[in-house]
């Protein structure tokens, strides 16, 4: 696939290297320079960063703002948006406001239902969902218009992205089938829920790759490393649509409790290893999770430092 937008991550993928991207969730307060620090700690590792977009429904600094502080400090963003919090219009404008600015990443998401965060009486906006919101994003780039049919003059120039979970029922088919949808509505990049039951994802993958998917979008698979076995249970029990297998449970079990988070670091890193060789896992998502400063360990380790230079 030849490279449609400036987006550093395209370019990269493009060429045939293996992309890395991580994230960085915004400060419940207006404390810009907490966005800077951990930006300052993954951007020599990683080709992009995800800012989360008042995840788990909780109201945080936004993620547009955030996107423009990374920019300014030579980072290549990637703009989370949900279409949970705002209606097409303030969709449409946000876009503009980050093209405007040189975000050249977006991924589209609809968001956690506000009942599960701090403001569970707020209204349901849910306009479009994500599928919709990828369809939107694709018009205004390719085809120079808004939703209402307006000609803009300055079309945006957007990497477009979507998440994906191989782990959700009913079945890894319905999965791969719901994947094909979003690669369909424009989605180019995909972002997969944390894995830890690598033979499911593989037959999620080879689905992926015999239906063509993986031709038409780079798939980029999600890592979590566990901090503490207490972690590893409760994103077994607690965390909707996440598989986590017994094995890794009684692995950390076998650990005593101060060393665990080092074995949590070797087992992602292990992870990652064994999933750079499945058929058309074409890069890694890193959400270490308020744990940014291990983001360096989990790529040197895979082998993917340095990065390549485009």
């Amino acid at each position: 696939m030849e490279p449609k937008t400036p987006s550093r991550l395209e370019k990269i993928m493009a060429a045939g290297q293996l992309g890395v991207t991580s994230e960085v969730g915004p400060p419940r307060g207006a404390d810009g320079a907490e966005i800077e620090h951990k930006g300052h700690l993954i951007k020599d590792y990683v080709d992009a960063v995800n800012v989360t977009d008042n995840q788990t429904s909780v109201v945080r600094l936004c993620s547009l703002a955030s996107c423009i502080r990374l920019k300014q400090m030579g980072i290549d963003p990637v703009l989370q948006m949900t279409t949970r919090d705002r209606n097409r219009i303030a969709m449409q404008s946000d876009i503009l406001g980050a093209a405007s600015f040189g975000i050249h990443n977006m991924l589209c998401l609809t968001g956690d239902h506000q009942t599960f965060g701090d403001h569970p009486m707020s209204a349901n906006v849910f306009d479009l969902d994500s599928v919709q919101l990828i369809q939107t994003v694709k018009m205004m780039r390719d085809e120079g218009k808004l939703l209402s049919g307006f000609e803009m003059k300055v079309r945006p120039q957007i990497f477009i992205g979507a998440a994906e979970n191989p782990f959700a029922g009913p079945n890894v088919e319905l999965r791969a089938l719901r994947l094909g949808k979003k690669i369909a509505a424009g989605a180019e990049f995909i972002q997969t829920q944390c894995i830890y039951n690598i033979p499911k994802f593989k037959e999620w993958m080879k689905i992926a790759v015999d239906k063509g998917y993986a031709e038409k979008a780079y798939i980029m698979a999600g890592i979590t490393p566990f901090k503490s076995l207490g972690m590893a249970r409760y994103m077994k029990t607690k965390v909707p649509g996440m598989d986590v297998p017994d094995n890794l449970i009684d692995r950390l079990k076998g650990v005593p409790k101060e060393k665990q988070a080092d074995e949590g670091i070797k087992m992602a890193i292990e992870m990652m290893q064994e999933l750079k060789e499945v058929p058309g896992v074409r890069g890694f998502h890193i959400m270490a999770i308020e744990w940014e400063e291990k983001v360096p360990e989990l790529v040197k380790g895979a082998g993917l430092y340095p990065r390549p230079q485009v």
